[in-house]
């Protein structure tokens, strides 16, 4: 059952890691390998939200979200889209981003290096508002309580996450500006730049959010008149079959999926930025990541076991909220690239470890009951 979900991700795996070595060595094998741990441990609840809307939707529907949106998730958004960051933060065109990135490293590096603000500044607060509507949500699940609940409690305030994303941006930005200008460096101009950035950040997730929430109430409508027809069969005499969602709600439910796809895509690429700026061994490791994060989607819907690890989300939105902060403090200083890999790894494990416990206590508990 393993190999047979698997397969495809372990092979891309091994041509992957192997491609990694002939283009930069063992340093380019650790950087790949990062990236795609990185890459899964944040779409980990991208997987667990495709299972859980795949699992309503008929075969022929299931298969081409995983055929044509693997496409749309490997090749347009993990290869193709951070050419496309690079290429506009650099005013580059996208063939001569790619030819610069192949054939001069050191230009391209120097472009990118140059352009990296902006970047950082944009992708930060992309990630930042992902993870600030995640903690200031009161949620049934809270992994750690103590700091949950009162985040629950002030998330009532209207537009919070946003007030805050926009303070931490103009303090990142007054920062990178008083910095400069003490270096007597020639950057403080780009000021300017990193707040413009970041607002463009906002903005972008701001409308990713009303797509995903526009497709979704579509969702709801077409659900809800799924169930009546069936509560009208089931009232005729006709058995209440549960059939799977198609035609105009599977089509629905695979626009909204995409859009999903899309944006859990985009932390990853973003984050990417805060570990290497070399597209191609960042195309390898999210690539690789991008398989994991499909194969695993159709084993939750095969085992149905979404609910065994109840925190794994909360680590994922930790780890996103971490390399938010990365990104924004890397528009002034440099942090290791492992620092910034691992990070997302110790908490995406210590919610797993959470889980776990969690399922252990909650047996010995039912046991204790049933005796």
């Amino acid at each position: 059952m393993v190999l047979k979900t698997f397969g495809w991700s372990f092979a891309v795996t091994a041509l992957g890691l192997v491609a990694a070595v002939l283009f930069g060595g063992w340093t380019a094998f650790g950087i790949v390998a990062i990236l795609s741990i990185l890459e899964i441990s944040l779409s980990f609840d991208n997987a667990v939200v495709n299972a859980g809307i795949l699992k309503k939707m008929n075969a022929f529907w299931q298969k081409i979200f995983l055929t044509i949106g693997i496409l749309i998730a490997v090749f347009g958004m993990r290869l193709v889209f951070p050419v496309v960051i690079v290429a506009i933060s650099a005013q580059l065109g996208p063939i001569e981003a790619v030819d610069l990135a192949l054939s001069d490293k050191d230009r391209y590096q120097e472009l990118v290096t140059d352009a990296h603000p902006a970047i950082a500044a944009f992708g930060g607060m992309f990630l930042l508002m992902i993870f600030l509507d995640f903690i200031f949500e009161d949620r049934d699940i809270k992994w750690l309580a103590w700091l949950e609940r009162p985040l629950a409690k002030l998330g009532k305030v209207d537009m919070l996450s946003v007030c805050i994303a926009l303070v931490i941006l103009l303090i990142s930005a007054m920062t990178f500006a008083t910095n400069a200008h003490q270096h007597g460096g020639g950057h403080a101009d780009k000021a300017e730049t990193v707040l413009l950035s970041g607002i463009a950040g906002l903005i972008t997730y701001m409308i990713v959010g009303g797509l995903s929430g526009y497709f979704e109430d579509k969702l709801e409508e077409e659900e809800e008149r799924e169930h009546e027809e069936e509560e009208k069969a089931e009232r005729a005499g006709k058995p209440r079959t549960g059939v799977a969602l198609a035609g105009k709600a599977a089509f629905f439910m695979f626009l909204y999926l995409e859009v999903l796809d899309a944006s859990f895509s985009f932390d990853g690429v973003i984050g990417a930025f805060a570990i290497t700026n070399d597209i191609v061994l960042m195309a390898l490791g999210l690539g690789i990541g991008a398989m994991y994060v499909r194969s695993l989607t159709v084993y939750l819907v095969r085992q149905g076991t979404l609910d065994d690890y109840v925190y794994l989300e909360h680590g994922a939105h930790y780890a996103i909220g971490a390399l938010a902060l990365i990104l924004l403090v890397t528009i002034q200083y440099q942090i290791h690239e492992l620092i910034t890999g691992l990070i997302g790894v110790v908490l995406i494990g210590a919610s797993f470890w959470s889980s776990v416990r969690r399922n252990k206590a909650l047996s010995v508990a039912a046991a204790t009951l049933g005796r």
